[in-house]
């Protein structure tokens, strides 16, 4: 579904939207908003006396050389006049400079503390979506609207969204004290203010377009890279280098066009906002003069008035330098927000209970599902598996048998049908309660850049004993080899494992399974790739791994089959047969 380009009027409510998220997390930063609104008043209201001690200066200067226009004496002597002055106006500067700095440090300090949190509620929630989800998206846009996305928010924030915000505060204010002073005169300082707001308004609709255009490049970039990355030995033995740099590039260029195109409406905008700021101050410096010559305005009057006209256009110019910006973050919200308006497809419900320690009597009772709704993989699936039994499910590429365990950890719901464990519907127990009872080693297990120590442990939740490390790892038949490292437990893996063999891998992947002591264990495809040496120690680990305990094995090897106590086949997405593992042909798997 495509969606209208925001203009910058929309480009506020985009990033407003975010804010309906995250109000808890502005909630818990309140302390530090309120000094930050007082600081900004404090500058505001010093920024507002700044000009008239120039200006008590300047009309006693003009008496004293004899001008003829009538103004209020201070009473004091020039000299005395010229000291109070000086010291009044430095006073006042550094008061604002330290109201400004006090700020800037209260109002980026709470920005970024909420977008930290904004941080990591969006990487949490990423990773309560479903598979389904996450099949359907690529990984390097998800990875760039959780870094890139909300770091360019964090930086609006503070480098465009904070001063704007100030200067508004200061425009409203001035604007009401040159009206005082002379409405006339404010009248044509504010003339070019329709003008600036049509402009801005045309410019801004197209800088918001193109900001999109560019974060969306910029997320297929990131999808390529990661792509590219994870598949590094398929680049270098189909030769996919130059094909890849095509696309890479022309992406690349897409998102340079897109940034150069930003750049260009935006600074067209900052010149065209100074030629219109430039041209009331002319207007005004003219009629100001006139209006000074007629004794309607001192001389030092006229200097402020210019002076506040002067600050009063600042905001001007900032939407015009920080349109981009602004633009660029309204696009970065709006990604972030699409991501947490995602509903998890699978959670607990208001009647969900704790599942109590499982047996392993595994139900699939009339079970339908599909990933999609015109394309069933599973069609009326009927399977008991009794506490402790070894079933191996077999059937050609295609044929539901990995449904069968995604349903089991409830990655999914069925459409029609239950799947129960121990006579409890697996959708009446809480989702963490469950998980931590199934046991998962699959084809390709991932490791993560810690310590096998570390990736061993991640197999539980619960607290674990360095002890408990080296015990899993021995029914893994890893501790061996593990020891003969030269950190031993502590060495620290490289991303996803590599500089380990496949066989290695896999039995640390195995002892993060046994450090679980599920009542059921899910084994997909674990021994798929291994060379035989390999797969005859990794066979030996899954045994001590499964050894009394409900094992689904998912797999097309008839040896492996051959092994469990019951074989059921499947085809289409239906049980086709099942029984012992005696009748099992050879290549029907």
């Amino acid at each position: 579904m495509s969606r209208k380009t925001p203009t910058m009027r929309q480009a506020v409510p985009s990033l407003l939207q975010l804010a309906r998220h995250v109000k808890s997390h502005l909630a818990a930063q309140k302390l530090l908003l309120a000094l930050g609104m007082l600081f900004l008043l404090l500058e505001v209201g010093l920024r507002l006396l700044e000009p008239w001690p120039l200006a008590f200066v300047l009309d006693e200067l003009a008496r004293a050389a004899g001008a003829n226009y009538t103004g209020t004496g201070t009473g004091m002597t020039l000299t005395t006049l010229l000291l109070v002055a000086g010291g009044v106006l430095l006073l006042v500067v550094v008061g604002r400079a330290a109201a400004s700095y006090g700020m800037t440090v209260m109002f980026a300090l709470a920005g970024n503390r909420v977008l930290t949190r904004v941080r990591s509620e969006l990487y949490d929630h990423l990773n309560s979506l479903s598979m389904r989800f996450h099949h359907s998206r690529r990984t390097g846009d998800l990875v760039t609207r959780l870094t890139g996305d909300v770091g360019r928010m964090q930086d609006a924030v503070v480098t465009a969204m904070l001063p704007l915000i100030g200067n508004i505060v200061t425009l409203a204010g001035m604007l009401v004290v040159i009206f005082i002073m002379d409405w006339q005169l404010a009248l044509v300082a504010v003339v070019v203010l329709p003008a600036f707001l049509l402009l801005g308004k045309r410019s801004t609709r197209k800088i918001a377009g193109v900001a999109r255009q560019q974060r969306k490049a910029e997320g297929g970039l990131a999808s390529l890279s990661t792509e590219t990355l994870g598949a590094m030995p398929v680049v270098h033995a189909y030769q996919l280098q130059g094909r890849l740099h095509d696309r890479f590039a022309k992406g690349n260029n897409r998102a340079l066009k897109d940034g150069v195109k930003a750049k260009r409406l935006s600074a067209g905008l900052e010149r065209a906002t100074d030629v219109l700021v430039g041209l009331a101050t002319a207007i005004v410096l003219v009629a100001g003069a006139h209006r000074v010559l007629n004794g309607h305005l001192t001389l030092g009057e006229l200097t402020v008035f210019l002076t506040y006209l002067k600050t009063a256009f600042r905001p001007l110019r900032d939407v015009a330098k920080y349109t981009g910006r602004i633009s660029k973050a309204a696009a970065s919200g709006e990604r972030i927000v699409d991501l947490l308006d995602e509903i998890p497809e699978i959670t607990d419900s208001r009647y969900s209970r704790e599942a109590p320690r499982l047996r392993g009597y595994v139900e699939f009772q009339d079970v339908r599902f599909g990933y999609s709704a015109d394309r069933p993989v599973l069609k009326g699936i009927n399977l008991q598996i009794l506490a402790g039994q070894r079933v191996a499910v077999v059937g050609t590429s295609g044929a539901g048998k990995s449904s069968l365990s995604n349903l089991l950890l409830r990655l999914h719901d069925p459409d029609v049908g239950s799947v129960r464990v121990d006579g409890h519907d697996l959708r009446d127990l809480t989702l963490n309660s469950v998980r931590n009872q199934i046991a998962v080693v699959l084809q390709d297990s991932p490791l993560f850049a810690e310590s096998i120590a570390a990736n061993i442990a991640l197999g539980t939740t619960r607290e674990v004993t360095q002890e408990q490390i080296e015990r899993a790892a021995q029914i893994a038949g890893a501790h061996e080899f593990i020891s003969a490292l030269p950190d031993g437990y502590d060495t620290v893996l490289s991303d996803r494992g590599t500089g380990l063999s496949g066989g290695q891998r896999q039995r640390i992947a195995i002892a993060r399974a046994a450090i679980r002591d599920a009542p059921i264990v899910i084994l997909d495809e674990a021994l798929t790739g291994l060379d035989p040496a390999t797969q005859t120690e990794v066979t030996e680990a899954l045994y001590r791994l499964t050894e009394g305990r409900t094992t689904l094995i998912i797999t097309h090897d008839p040896e492996t089959a051959a092994d469990a106590d019951r074989v059921v086949r499947m085809e289409h997405g239906r049980v086709v047969s099942d029984g012992p593992p005696t009748g099992l042909i050879t290549g029907a798997a």
